[in-house]
């Protein structure tokens, strides 16, 4: 007979991801009681709601903003006040290769917001409590998930690098459950190199992701509010053109600073057929169509690109998340139900709750 005591007793659980869903789990299964170790194989949190810091200011070179509709995300936030702030980011569609556009800006559906200083900030805030605890390890990388020796009913870890230690090796066990908060391509080389959940594993066989290349420049010579911004009027745009799928004025968000910068994110279809060119020509190619849709011809003080392998989910998981009672192995993200910050959050806090 199995004592209500026994089967509240707080487990040890690692949660391999520190972003948005990754977080999102862990923070709850650590409200929840439960002891919870987390791993990424990053130099920070956030996963892709990422923050490029640059002696230019910043670029948020992942997730651009977020929007709320789930009214526990909502709830969510209300821990995190002032961290996210609105931003008007008085977009239009551009309709064709050259910026023209058929209306002026397209009024809004709905609030979209920013954390700041940039948009890796939420994520920082509620990891803050698992990070002073000493219960997250950064520049780790999970290579192998299998049974713990002394206990079979348990997991270890096994792992490269450490901070300052690139190439250092080290087993991490005693896991009553393991949850991949990770890509699921990520997450299905894991299980199949470990061997283990394979009904995981043909779960997402199904699911899509498509890759982005994401362009950063600065404008030094356009420092608001003392100087006009350079280019269109508008601060952000969805766009038809055959490279460019989206572009924000970062300086436009709040509390990013007066420096001109824009961040530029190629479609799918472009990211997908130039997916392993060199980064330079990447950058060239994305430059020229930058010119070519906001009419800004001045050569940028800076410029970079970063390749996001998974980026949009194109085909969802249809679920929240997975979860795999025999082995007390799950995955979560925002690849179970969409692309979207909240979707990230949702899944990690339901993959939580059905450990919970």
């Amino acid at each position: 007979m199995t004592s209500k005591t026994s089967a509240t007793a707080p487990r040890q659980i690692a949660v391999i991801g520190a972003g948005m869903a990754g977080i999102a789990c862990a923070r709850t299964l650590a409200q929840a009681g439960h002891n919870v170790s987390v791993f990424d194989k990053s130099r920070g949190v956030a996963g892709r709601m990422a923050t490029r810091s640059t002696s230019f200011g910043t670029f948020d070179h992942g997730a651009q903003y977020f929007t709320v509709r789930d009214p526990r995300f909502a709830l969510a936030l209300e821990t995190a006040k002032g961290v996210s702030k609105p931003w008007s980011a008085n977009s239009v569609r551009v309709l064709d290769t050259f910026g023209r556009v058929a209306a002026a800006a397209l009024p809004s559906r709905e609030p979209h917001w920013v954390p700041a200083p940039g948009m890796s900030a939420l994520v920082k805030h509620w990891a803050k409590p698992l990070v002073e605890d000493g219960r997250v390890e950064l520049e780790t990388q999970v290579t192998r998930i299998e049974r713990d020796p002394l206990n079979k009913k348990q997991w270890q870890l096994r792992t490269t690098g450490m901070p300052g230690a690139p190439d250092a090796q080290h087993v991490f066990s005693g896991f009553d459950a393991v949850i991949l908060a990770m890509p699921h391509p990520q997450v299905q080389n894991l299980l199949q190199n470990s061997a283990q959940a394979a009904r995981l594993v043909r779960d997402i066989h199904h699911v899509q992701v498509a890759p982005c290349w994401t362009l950063m420049l600065a404008f030094p010579q356009a420092i608001q509010p003392n100087m006009a911004h350079l280019g269109p009027q508008w601060n952000a745009a969805r766009s038809t053109h055959h490279r460019i799928s989206w572009l924000a004025r970062e300086s436009s968000k709040p509390g990013r600073g007066g420096v001109e910068r824009w961040t530029v994110q190629a479609g799918v279809a472009w990211s997908l057929e130039h997916l392993e060119d060199d980064a330079a020509r990447v950058q060239s190619k994305l430059l020229k169509a930058f010119t070519e849709v906001t009419g800004i011809r001045a050569e940028p003080a800076h410029a970079a690109v970063h390749r996001w392998r998974y980026a949009q989910t194109v085909q969802p998981l249809g679920r929240s998340h997975l979860w795999d009672e025999k082995s007390n192995i799950g995955a979560c993200g925002d690849w179970c139900i969409g692309h979207r910050v909240e979707d990230a959050f949702i899944s990690g806090l339901e993959m939580a709750l059905a450990i919970a």
